[in-house]
Formats: C-alpha cells, structure tokens, sequence
C-alpha cells in the first residue's frame, strides 16, 4: 500500500482516482484546488466509510503557502494530475491567457515536482511522479493549440525527468487520458467566448462554436470517463509498467498513426 498526493482531486479524474485508491487500501491525501471543494469531498469519503484512507487538503498548486504547507507530508507517489484549459485559435488568443495555462499545466508541476524530487533524494528514499498528460500531448486538434501545447511540453519533462531519476530510485510515468466525459474538455471549448470578439477577431463566435459543437457531441468523444479511472487507479500506485499509457487502446492506435502521418505532411 502505498501513500499518494493528488492534485487537481476536486472533480473528474482526480476526485474518481482518490476515491477509487482509497478503496483499494492506500493512503491518499486528495488536494482539490478551492476551499469550497474540501467539505463535500470529505463527506462523501464519510459517506464511504473511507475517513482513514482519504485525507482532502486544500491545495493550489500556484499558491507558495498551500504548496509549502504540503512539503511537510510524507508520501510516496504524487500524482500531479492538477490542469486547466484556454482553447481558441493560436493566432489570436491573448497572450495572458497563453502564460496562465503554461503556469498551471507546465511551471507549477514542474517546481512542485522537483520540491518533491529535492525531498526525496535528500532523505535517500524512493519516490514516484504521475503525470496527467492528455492525448492531446502526443498531436494536435486546431482549435486547443495552446491547451496541447502546455501537454506537449509536460510529456518533454516528463521523458526527460524519466530518464534523469533512474540513479534516484524515483520513478516516472505519464497518463494520457483519451476524448473522456469529465466536463474538462467541454468547459475549456467555452472558454474563447469570454475574449472572442466579432467586430475585431477574423475568428467568428458562430464558426468557432460550430466546430466545437460537432467535435464533443460525436460519441468517441464522449466516453465513460470510469475506464480512466480504473486504468489510473491501476498505474498510479504500481511499482512497474509502462512510461506512458494513453487510453484507451482505440486512441494509442490513432496517436500512433497520426504520428507516421506526420512526417507526410505538406503546406
């Protein structure tokens, strides 16, 4: 059994994977991102019966003092699952939002994974580090460029902190969740429409939603987001396995062939 710190555990695969851990007998501290997400996750692992096992923490990975405060835990695996989501066109989406969705998807796990990494080699003892990546981190869909491009750089650290870690004994995998229903990727195509402007972008609200709207109401892109967490709930504690772990099977074959595809391309 191990003991394993969730970010990102107020909703969707966080919430399901700290759940589903703690039935299986780990120890899991669940940091869920705002105050107001630590209560009713509590009382339903009241509800549960899994008060011993599951520990909800509030923890922002962009805060210094909630992620100071959860240095002082002790823990063998973090899984750093905590992300958030700008789509939009690439060409015109404003720049803030570009830095934000960097800081959240790229600088922040990765200084609260090198704290933890720090920690662990100090103390001579063996570590893990999960990664939610995305499939979105192995291509490219027009329209969430930024939001993939923050994946792609998160599977580049991770590779290489995979490779640089062995010496330590700390070990490093991604999870690169298929088109799954969790409400993230359907929050994310609303975001555009908060900056998104008729009279002055060339992209217009209506085309914009219209793509948007077709690609989620496709039913490969709406799967039961419970085969996820089975797999995460699987992988996050194991000792062995693979680096990365895209599901499901369907999405890794097409990864993989848009891949090859790739190097075909023209302008």
């Amino acid at each position: 059994m191990k003991s394993i710190l969730i970010t990102g555990a107020g909703s969707g695969f966080g919430e399901g994977a700290a759940i589903g851990l703690a039935k299986a007998g780990h120890k899991v501290i669940a940091g869920v991102h705002i105050a107001p997400q630590v209560t009713p996750l509590r009382e339903k692992a009241k509800s549960l019966g899994l008060e011993k096992n599951l520990r909800v923490e509030k923890l922002d990975v962009n805060s210094p003092y909630d992620v100071r405060y959860a240095l002082t835990w002790d823990i063998d695996v973090l899984f750093s699952n905590a992300g958030m989501g700008e789509a939009g066109p690439v060409f015109e989406i404003p720049m803030d939002l570009v830095k934000d969705n960097f800081q959240t998807n790229v600088f922040a796990p990765l200084s609260f994974a090198q704290q933890w990494i720090t920690k662990w080699i100090n103390a001579k003892t063996a570590g893990k580090i999960v990664f939610t990546s995305s499939m979105g981190g192995l291509f490219t869909p027009a329209g969430f460029g930024i939001y993939v491009s923050t994946k792609h750089a998160l599977e580049a650290i991770a590779e290489a902190l995979h490779q640089e870690l062995q010496p330590y004994n700390i070990k490093v995998q991604t999870v690169n969740p298929g088109p799954y229903l969790t409400g993230f990727n359907e929050t994310m195509a609303e975001t555009p429409f908060r900056w998104l402007d008729d009279s002055k972008n060339f992209t217009k609200k209506a085309d914009l939603k219209a793509v948007f709207d077709n690609m989620l109401a496709k039913p490969e892109g709406r799967l039961d987001a419970n085969e996820m967490i089975d797999a995460m709930i699987k992988i996050v504690p194991s000792d062995t396995g693979k680096f990365r772990n895209v599901v499901p099977k369907a999405i890794e074959d097409m990864l993989k062939e848009n891949q090859l595809q790739a190097w075909e391309n023209t302008i």
